[in-house]
């Protein structure tokens, strides 16, 4: 006869795995948010891609940063209401202008080339920013990270080159630029905001105003006629841009980053070139020949490396624990 202690009750098993699965979803939870915000971010370009060809660049982005711009003053409301100082608005000014040239180049990129390129080029901004970096705080850089940057930069030759070599497209180029431009935003925000509490919730709100104040003055007509006749298929499009990909993103990164290291927080949402390209390839259904795999290999490998070296580099070594002998008795 079987002890009571080996007995089951029906179904305990399944509750017990749904109990281990919830208690690492629990505990892994701030990682999965971050790969989450990497994978959004990674689906962008497909959406971009998707919609540039209806509509013009302008109206996507001024339609995408007034629906950010209205959501996070909404949430401005109910979390800060705190005024931004003089110095403060002027800040988020430059960043937003800065951002604008950052998203204006990328998105007209995105219209001249497949999303999977586009995803695999802009992410070169992690090689490019360390190098921003050094030049502006003149800051020494460990060689693995030239290293990493030329590694990219060969991947980016071989992707762009299709099935042979061919001069990059226009598209590939201007994404190109958007990822330098990104790089000098980003040193931008750091040099900008260091050593001063800043609240980051007033500084995107104040950035999207101005990228949505610009896109909408550049093609204002584009606009109005867009909101008359959007169908349903487009306004999802622009509602996930500006909420998943703005608003989300920031927020679920700002709180996540707050929760763990840096350095962990970047190496997962530098997972972002990998998801725009499994989503180019899956379902823009695009498709890469021999050349362009081997060159987004080597983009990735670039990227990761560049990363690794910079956190390491940042990082400062652990300090020994010295411990002073007992007195023998």
């Amino acid at each position: 006869m079987p002890s009571l202690s080996s007995s089951r009750t029906p179904g305990s098993s399944s509750v017990g795995d749904r109990g281990a699965l919830g208690e690492i979803v629990a505990t892994r939870r701030v990682d999965l948010l971050l790969l989450l915000v990497a994978l959004v971010w990674g689906s962008s370009y497909l959406a971009a891609k998707t919609l540039t060809d209806t509509v013009g660049v302008a109206v996507i982005l001024s339609l995408r940063f007034l629906i950010t711009t209205v959501a996070l003053v909404v949430i401005w409301l109910m979390w800060n209401r705190r005024r931004a100082t003089r110095r403060e608005t002027l800040v988020g000014v430059v960043l937003g202008l800065t951002q604008a040239a950052v998203l204006i180049l990328e998105t007209h990129g995105i219209a001249g080339t497949s999303a999977t390129n586009a995803g695999l080029i802009i992410s070169l901004v992690i090689v490019f920013t360390p190098v921003t970096e050094s030049i502006t705080f003149r800051v020494p850089l460990p060689r693995m990270v030239f290293i990493a940057g030329i590694v990219a930069v060969v991947g980016v030759c071989l992707l762009v080159s299709g099935d042979g070599f061919v001069a990059p497209t226009v598209g590939d180029m201007l994404v190109l630029a958007a990822a330098l431009v990104r790089a000098v935003h980003v040193t931008a925000v750091s040099a900008l905001t260091r050593g001063r509490e800043y609240s980051a919730l007033t500084l995107t709100l104040i950035q999207s105003a101005v990228c949505a104040v610009i896109y909408t003055l550049a093609d204002y007509q584009g606009v109005l006629h867009a909101v008359q006749h959007f169908d349903t298929g487009e306004w999802v499009g622009v509602l996930y841009l500006g909420l998943a990909c703005s608003v989300f993103a920031f927020l679920v990164q700002t709180w996540a980053i707050q929760q763990t290291s840096a350095s962990r927080a970047s190496l997962l949402m530098g997972t972002e070139p990998v998801w725009a390209v499994l989503i180019g390839l899956s379902i823009g259904q695009e498709a890469l020949h021999l050349l362009g795999i081997i060159g987004a290999g080597l983009i990735i490998t670039g990227t990761y490396l560049g990363l690794r070296a910079e956190t390491r580099h940042r990082t400062p070594p652990p300090t020994p624990v010295t411990t002073t002998p007992t007195p023998s008795r």
